[in-house]
């Protein structure tokens, strides 16, 4: 159906496009490249913290829960969830 060393144009461009695809991942990761850097972690929160950072802290962890059954009870199942529930990766809480 082909002849030999003749390809379509879309195989041409699929196979360069690929390669060139694989050139630039291949020159991000180098593994005998010295200068690789690897990103560390920021830490903003102080281990000594003070008083009232502990408090912010402790009333956050404390609202952190789901509603209680006997609240979906008395309010018919109106309320299904907590509305203000944090995950503790996802939300920071600006502290």
């Amino acid at each position: 159906m082909f002849c030999i060393g003749v390809l379509p144009a879309c195989w041409t461009w699929h196979t360069t496009q690929a390669n060139t695809r694989i050139n630039i991942l291949s020159s991000l990761i180098d593994p005998n490249d010295n200068n690789f850097d690897i990103p560390t972690p920021v830490v903003t929160m102080p281990s000594q913290k003070s008083f009232r950072t502990k408090q912010k802290l402790a009333r956050a962890q404390k609202q952190n829960r789901p509603i209680p059954q006997w609240i979906r009870l008395r309010t018919n199942n109106t309320i299904r969830y907590n509305a203000k529930r944090r995950h503790w990766r996802k939300t920071r809480l600006g502290i």
